[in-house]
């Protein structure tokens, strides 16, 4: 009414008060009365911006890449930043032009400008694997971009959410990725199987190993006992040695006492010995003994009448026999 208009900003809107040319108040979140004939508001919004993008550039392999990210900023120097962009108000609270919205643009366009060195001095598989590492370098440029700076506008953030490569180079890659998974798969199993054969034959080194100490240690208690016998035997030949000698040595003199019994006897008749066993015999020895000097002297004897009798005393038998 009557051209007084109330003007209310929010914290995070730095307001300026431009009355003939000259800023009569300015700061964040203020609230005052003016007349509008006179009056000209600039309103910057001094809070954090998000600004996504998503570009498309070329690796160092000639690779079409989309890269998808968020940057954030907010106006560090909105004095500055009003003296190069239009943010001065309607009556309605309407900026009278659309330099606000091209402040998006030129701080996604210098974002652009840093990332591209990034992506061009990588090649495709580089750039898909370090896209931490090149959103670091991609801040750390826009910290010190000469164009933000000019603007007033301080960088917050910037991140890369994705980096896409084209439809038939991603499928290119998924196949030698997928190759290489099914070669490190192969290579897997044959390592398996190789630990596995290689375990057998450890496995079967050590059965045989067994086995030829099982021999061994049969072999030596073969052996140990065929000791053991040839000493027995040794110590039986000895004893049966010491046997004979100890029978050798009986017999000898067994031999030696006979031999000196029957010297004296040797220079007997024999007769005289034949009546000598006589004395102690059946007397049909005696009877015997004179049939065998009749018989020895057959020649001699012309008829020998031998009687009945004396035929049945020698046939018959002896009390000694009975």
């Amino acid at each position: 009414m009557l051209g007084i208009r109330y003007v209310k900003a929010a914290p995070t809107v730095h307001v300026l008060h431009f009355v003939g040319g000259r800023i009569r108040r300015s700061g964040p979140g203020l609230s005052f009365f003016c007349f509008s004939p006179w009056s000209t508001i600039v309103a910057v919004p001094a809070g954090s911006m998000d600004g996504p993008f998503m570009i498309t550039e070329t690796t160092a392999d000639f690779q079409d890449i989309t890269v998808q990210g968020s940057l954030a900023y907010r106006v560090s120097d909105p004095v500055r930043l009003a003296g190069l962009l239009d943010y001065s108000q309607e009556a309605n609270g309407q900026y009278s032009s659309d330099d606000p919205d091209k402040l998006v643009d030129r701080v996604t366009q210098a974002a652009q400008t840093a990332l591209r060195p990034e992506i061009q001095r990588r090649k495709l598989r580089e750039a898909l694997l370090e896209a931490e590492a090149i959103a670091d370098h991609v801040h750390s440029g826009l910290r010190e971009s000469p164009v933000l700076s000019a603007l007033g506008i301080e960088v917050l953030d910037f991140s890369i959410l994705a980096i896409r490569p084209t439809p038939e180079t991603a499928k290119a890659l998924e196949a030698r990725a997928r190759e290489e998974m099914l070669r490190e798969a192969d290579d897997a199993i044959y390592a398996r199987r190789n630990n596995a054969v290689e375990q057998e034959r450890v496995i079967k080194e050590n059965e045989l190993n067994t086995e030829l100490a099982v021999e061994a240690k049969q072999r030596e208690l073969e052996e140990g006992k065929l000791e053991a016998e040839i000493e027995l035997e040794g110590r039986r030949q000895v004893f049966v040695e010491r046997e004979a000698a100890n029978i050798r040595t009986r017999a000898e003199a067994q031999a030696f006492a006979v031999e000196a019994t029957l010297k004296p006897l040797a220079a007997l008749d024999p007769r005289a010995l034949q009546v000598l066993a006589a004395r102690s015999t059946d007397p049909r020895h005696m009877v015997a003994l004179g049939f065998q000097e009749i018989a020895s002297n057959a020649e001699k004897i012309g008829t020998l009448n031998i009687s009945p009798d004396l035929l049945d005393s020698l046939l018959r038998p002896s009390r000694r026999d009975r």
